[in-house]
């Protein structure tokens, strides 16, 4: 069973960027970051598959996020630009042996980390 852990959280202003990672005791086939805030459903935010590095962005975090992959140290990466308020909440890395391309549905990944704490405010 894969073991997850983020890191890279923390408090930013509006606009500011944030780096978070996931190490990872192995990358699962489609790796993925999730987000929740306080009250709210968890969504997903940005997958990548492991195979090809081919990369699929929620809507909401278009043009802002970018999720990467260092295969060698078996590490995830979301690079978060132009933060806002909104983008606020644990963040959570998640992995699945096969929940399909642009698939987001948490019930589809079964390794999850602890998360990390990313707070946008002035």
């Amino acid at each position: 069973q894969a073991q997850l852990v983020e890191s890279g959280g923390g408090l930013v202003q509006p606009g500011g960027s944030l780096r978070l990672s996931c190490a990872a005791s192995a990358l699962s086939y489609y790796m993925a970051w999730f987000r929740q805030a306080p009250g709210k459903e968890r969504e997903g935010v940005a997958m990548i598959k492991r195979r090809n590095g081919e990369t699929y962005l929620a809507d909401s975090v278009k043009g802002r996020f970018t999720i990467s992959q260092d295969i060698a140290k078996n590490t995830l990466y979301l690079q978060m630009n132009y933060l806002k308020p909104e983008d606020s909440g644990i963040y959570y890395c998640a992995g699945s042996p096969g929940a399909g391309f642009g698939n987001l549905r948490p019930e589809q990944y079964s390794y999850w980390g602890r998360g990390t704490q990313v707070t946008v405010s002035s």
